[in-house]
């Protein structure tokens, strides 16, 4: 179905949509494609590695190791629901994407961004608690206290969510059928929008600001505590030991928040950034952070760095 037989449809409520890719960049877009299929090659090898490491070594069925993994699951969910599509659009001009499929690639882009949120934020706590009160780490964060607190994320990431749904197709989705985007997303989907959409702009600020502001507030608030405490220790050796503890959780909320704020800052407020370097840097929020992560904690933490050398290596070691 062509661009011009979509546009004449925009008397009635449209039901499928165009995506367009990289406005500006359509001329590139083979080319770019290949880079964010090796992207997400890396993060779909890396998080597989990290949660099969985690599930079959017994020493590393621990907090943080947990919480690793659910930021693996999180990762590679997050980076499917949307790679897939974007090299159809890249390399076969898939552009066509029905309301349905729309709204589903929405609603798991935004939960599992939040749930990801969510999941630093116990990650954070569990320094705070493994650094400040370390004596007391495996009374606090017990095997049933981590099922709950991801029960916790993942119904609120479902919850806060899912009346974007609803508040989308309640929209006359009439003005245009181009989505200037790689991906569906809640912002990008209501500019579509022929009627009032305060509802759904003002609901999209709470949710942010619940999710992101409250994560991002009790994250600083662990290490101003973590600080406290590193910095009140004898030695030296002691004060690096437990920075480099942190160091890895410090590089992923870093890879996570600053993408993600930028691209959510720049829809409401960035009318003069070119659409072509927001929707590279809305692509890279979402492939930065599953390709990354499972890298930075390979280096980081000396466990899951000896199991991959040992996996990869058998034949070697």
């Amino acid at each position: 179905m062509s661009i011009m037989t979509l546009r004449n449809l925009t008397s009635l409520q449209i039901s499928a949509f165009l995506l367009i890719g990289i406005p500006g960049l359509e001329d590139f877009h083979f080319h770019i494609a290949f880079p964010f299929c090796f992207m997400y090659i890396v993060a779909l090898v890396g998080n597989f590695t990290i949660l099969f490491i985690i599930k079959t070594e017994q020493s590393l069925h621990e907090p943080m190791h947990l919480f690793l993994a659910m930021l693996a699951v999180t990762d590679l969910i997050l980076s499917t629901c949307t790679l897939p599509k974007m090299l159809g659009i890249f390399w076969f001009s898939s552009n066509e994407i029905c309301l349905g499929e729309c709204l589903l690639q929405m609603f798991l882009i935004h939960s599992f961004s939040a749930m990801e949120s969510g999941i630093l934020l116990a990650m954070a706590f569990d320094r705070y608690v493994a650094i400040c009160h370390p004596l007391r780490h495996s009374s606090i964060l017990t095997n049933q206290t981590i099922i709950k607190v991801a029960v916790v994320i993942a119904t609120r990431g479902i919850i806060l969510v899912m009346p974007f749904t609803f508040l989308v197709k309640r929209l006359d989705l009439c003005k245009s059928n181009v989505i200037l985007h790689s991906y569906c997303e809640h912002m990008a989907l209501v500019k579509l929008a022929c009627e009032d959409v305060i509802v759904n702009i003002v609901y999209g600020l709470f949710v942010a600001l619940f999710v992101v502001g409250f994560d991002i507030v009790f994250i600083a608030l662990s290490y101003v505590m973590i600080l406290k405490s590193v910095f009140s220790l004898p030695s030296n050796q002691a004060r690096f030991k437990a920075f480099s503890t942190c160091g890895s959780h410090i590089c992923v909320i870093l890879m996570f928040y600053i993408p993600g704020l930028f691209t959510f800052l720049t829809h409401r407020f960035g009318h003069q950034i070119s659409p072509s370097i927001h929707i590279l840097l809305a692509i890279s929020y979402l492939l930065i952070p599953p390709m990354m992560n499972p890298i930075v904690y390979g280096v980081k933490t000396q466990q899951i760095r000896t199991r991959v050398l040992k996996l990869f290596l058998w034949q070697r070691i």
